[in-house]
């Protein structure tokens, strides 16, 4: 065996040791690292969960991210329940402005309904099933 050959053979393995890293750092990409909410959602009578938030809470045209979850108002007394995640790389989206549901990764925006407004996403936001019980909004 020649120096040239272990010089190979060191250099392969470097790569292949500097590849598994740079795929394992990757691999969190868009994962919300952010802490457990000091109150969760706690069930409620009869099994329901309780509200994410107030009606009043959510603005007409507007919306807010609570828990994971985009609570949006379209119209008046229309609420929609959207995953948080934006369809384009995985990121959570991260605010409601303008009448759009951004995500600060890539620049995706979306409707208040979850439909995309602007790419890179190419997919809606995923619906979740939401109901009104008196001021209180409920996602099953």
């Amino acid at each position: 065996m020649n120096s040239f050959d272990v010089t190979r053979r060191v250099a392969v393995a470097g790569a292949g040791a500097l590849a598994a890293a740079a795929l394992s750092a990757c691999s969190t990409y868009g994962k919300d690292d952010s802490p457990a909410p000091s109150d969760p959602v706690q069930p409620g009578p009869a099994g329901t969960a309780a509200g994410l938030a107030k009606t009043a809470d959510i603005p007409v045209g507007g919306g807010k991210i609570v828990d994971g979850t985009v609570l949006t108002q379209p119209t008046a007394g229309r609420f929609v329940a959207l995953d948080a995640t934006c369809t384009h790389a995985g990121c959570k989206v991260s605010e409601i402005a303008s009448g759009t549901i951004n995500c600060a990764c890539h620049g995706s925006k979306f409707n208040l309904d979850g439909s995309v407004a602007n790419g890179p996403a190419t997919r809606p936001l995923k619906t979740k099933s939401v109901r009104v019980e008196g001021d209180s909004i409920v996602v099953n």
